[in-house]
């Protein structure tokens, strides 16, 4: 099913409905006139919204549409049935309930995999692939196309007998507000036939032409790339599980090299580290809290650009030389030069971005310097929120590191919060970093009276994605009560 399929998916060309209709939606109950209708128990299956149709004269005019998705639902070509995140069913079309051979009342409220069982030969694999693709579906928030998939059927009234079939699956998630799955749509569209015949030509001595009275050249072709899809997904699902291996080592690595997010001597500080969802951003990110003597304490963040091993690695051996080099100077200017001399020398340092911070808590006083990296923010005890952004120079290894880099302070009334974090908190694919700034700014500003654990999970929530999809990039954030 395409985005426009879906319901709630992209709007009609020539209509834009207006934004504000949901508010208006009519909820259709389940006296619903139609029976078949009533199953499909969507939340909302009547829209009633003012809209603009462009005419040929390029004018615009305002008409009402009222949209019974249930109807629309119903009348799509293509078979889909709704899931329940537990994967129970919800509701399928009238073509969905054609192409199964099983009425509503067989399929609703019941598990898919128990209206679907596999066949119980040892090579069928069929609903362990499905249940793979939709649990991988609730895991990212993603749509999942799967290959072609041989999923034998049990025959209606024929308990035990399963009759041989081929289908072409995507399973789309529906999200909430919150960006967690609500619904599962799982289209199907069977290739038993194009696939059968193609096994018979292949099978028939001389039928390269004569496969053509029965298929057409464009269908052979399509049957012939569907016969090997299968192959093709076998092979991608041992890259996932391969990554999934890479990715829980990286993890484990990375959380072993990082300080304890326990840190039973400083109550005034609380620390978060989230890695990324994606296998391809994840283990980069860093955080540290150093005690340099009674007054001073040192804290710092960085994010090393790369994923996997490799990321995790070069994050080690960076953290480890600013630790030493905060402890030896006791300035972050000076401690981030060394740094980023130091970082020729690694192999995949290049471009980290890094923030080091020195407190005073005896002067009431703030040092920091920025490596190319997000500032950090000062929130006074007021509510008021100061953007760190005056002592900021290029990432490490990306300039002439022979040039002394520079540092700022700032005074503190005791009672202020100094957060640092890495990118991931604030920036989003699809939005520019600013807007992530700002959300922070503004969660800070929110939040700021919290103690430092609760403010920490605050900001968190605030920020981070729904926790089904989670973060698009590695996240840590450090919270300091001054």
């Amino acid at each position: 099913m395409s985005d426009s399929d879906a319901p709630g998916g992209r709007e009609s060309p020539g209509i834009r409905t207006d934004p504000d209709a949901d508010a208006d939606a009519e909820v259709q109950t389940d006296a619903d006139p139609d029976p078949e209708l009533a199953h499909t128990r969507s939340p909302s299956s009547s829209l009633k919204s003012e809209a603009k149709v462009e005419t040929e004269t390029g004018t615009d005019t305002s008409i009402d549409i009222d949209i019974d998705f249930a109807k629309v639902f119903q009348a799509l070509p293509s078979p889909v049935m709704l899931l329940a995140p537990d994967l129970t069913i919800l509701g399928a079309n009238r073509a969905y309930v054609q192409i199964s051979g099983r009425g509503l009342d067989e399929l609703v409220g019941r598990f898919i995999f128990d209206v679907f069982p596999d066949s119980p030969t040892e090579e069928a694999s069929g609903a362990r692939t499905l249940r793979t693709s939709l649990e991988r579906l609730l895991a990212t928030g993603e749509r999942d196309t799967m290959a072609l998939q041989k999923y034998d059927v049990e025959v209606p009234d024929r308990p035990g007998v399963f009759e041989e079939r081929y289908w072409s699956t995507v399973n789309i998630p529906v999200l909430d507000a919150d960006g967690r799955v609500s619904l599962i749509a799982h289209r199907v569209e069977e290739v038993t036939a194009l696939v059968r015949a193609r096994e018979a030509a292949d099978r028939t001595p001389g039928t390269q032409h004569a496969s053509l009275t029965t298929l057409s050249h464009e269908d052979a072709m399509t049957a012939d790339l569907l016969t090997r899809s299968q192959e093709l997904q076998e092979l991608n699902e041992e890259l996932r599980k391969a990554h999934a291996r890479t990715h829980e080592v990286a993890v484990t690595l990375q959380r072993a090299m990082l300080p304890g997010t326990a840190l039973p001597r400083h109550d005034f500080a609380a620390v978060r580290y989230q890695p990324a969802a994606s296998f391809l951003n994840v283990c980069g990110d860093w955080y540290d809290l150093i005690d340099l003597d009674e007054d001073r304490l040192a804290a710092a963040v960085g994010d090393v650009v790369g994923h996997g091993l490799e990321a995790a690695g070069v994050m080690g051996q960076l953290r480890s030389a600013l630790s030493a080099a905060i402890r030896a100077t006791g300035r972050p200017a000076d401690a981030l030069t060394t740094l980023a001399q130091h970082a020729h020398t690694v192999e995949g340092a290049l471009a980290t971005t890094a923030v080091q911070a020195v407190i005073d808590r005896a002067a009431h006083t703030v040092t920091y310097s920025c490596a190319g990296h997000p500032p950090p923010l000062l929130a006074h005890p007021d509510g008021t929120v100061e953007l760190l952004d005056t002592a900021t120079d290029p990432p490490l290894a990306a300039s002439d590191d022979t040039i002394p880099r520079t540092q700022a302070t700032v005074s503190y009334t005791p009672g202020a919060t100094l957060v640092l974090y890495t990118d991931g908190l604030i920036e989003r694919r699809t939005e520019d970093i600013d807007q992530g700034l700002h959300r922070l700014t503004a969660s800070l500003k929110h939040h700021h009276t919290l103690p430092p654990e609760p403010l920490a999970d605050a900001i968190l929530t605030d920020l981070v994605p729904a926790p089904r999809r989670g973060p698009d990039d590695d996240t840590a954030l450090v919270v300091i009560r001054l």
